[in-house]
């Protein structure tokens, strides 16, 4: 799971020229959930973005108070572009979880988010719509975040490597143009000089 954090004075998001959220200050979460995400990395993500230290107390010193310490909004909008792997220069998103799977892990980050903090506080967009996300940073300040990586499972990896070697071998059994070039039959090399041989002449 990814993280974009920004500090911000407010933000909003529109749907359809309407606006349907919007807070003061607080920050602002754009949230890329993966296809490996539980609900171990789930509660990770929560915890982390609630502790957060990225205002300042009542002297002003910088990095020392959370978004919670300060009774400060949150916006949280789901992004899948986040999970993005570049391939040349187009963007990839197999590592993304699928639409009907993630949209049931957002709204239990929202629940376990609101039951973390105070529900009131916790504002999002709307999954899977096509939105304009209006932030304005404070600062700036742009923090990411992502959870820990999985442990690997021997059987999976196991099974990955198994998968590799069979691409190796279909690979190195596929003959290049050079080898076909050399396979040609001999009688075809011989009619062929005939040929030339032929026009030469005339």
């Amino acid at each position: 799971m990814k993280a974009i954090i920004q500090r911000v004075a407010r933000a909003s998001v529109t749907v359809g020229g309407e606006q349907i959220s919007s807070i003061g200050q607080g920050i602002c979460v754009l949230l890329g959930i993966s296809v490996e995400d539980t609900q171990k990395e789930l509660e990770h993500m929560v915890r982390k973005i609630l502790n957060l230290r990225v205002f300042e107390d009542e002297s002003g010193k910088h990095w020392s108070k959370s978004v919670m310490d300060k009774q400060y909004e949150v916006l949280c909008v789901s992004q899948f572009t986040l999970q993005c792997i570049l391939k040349g220069n187009k963007p990839d998103y197999h590592m993304a979880m699928p639409t009907d799977q993630a949209e049931s892990f957002y709204n239990s980050f929202l629940e376990h988010l609101r039951k973390s903090y105070k529900p009131e506080l916790i504002k999002d967009g709307k999954f899977g719509e096509y939105m304009q996300v209006h932030i304005q940073n404070d600062g700036p300040v742009t923090i990411e975040l992502e959870s820990p990586a999985p442990p690997i499972d021997p059987k999976q990896l196991a099974k990955l490597e198994k998968q590799q070697q069979r691409k190796e071998k279909t690979r190195m059994k596929a003959p290049s143009e050079s080898s076909r070039e050399r396979n040609v039959p001999r009688s075809s090399e011989k009619l062929h000089q005939k040929l030339l041989a032929t026009f030469s002449i005339h």
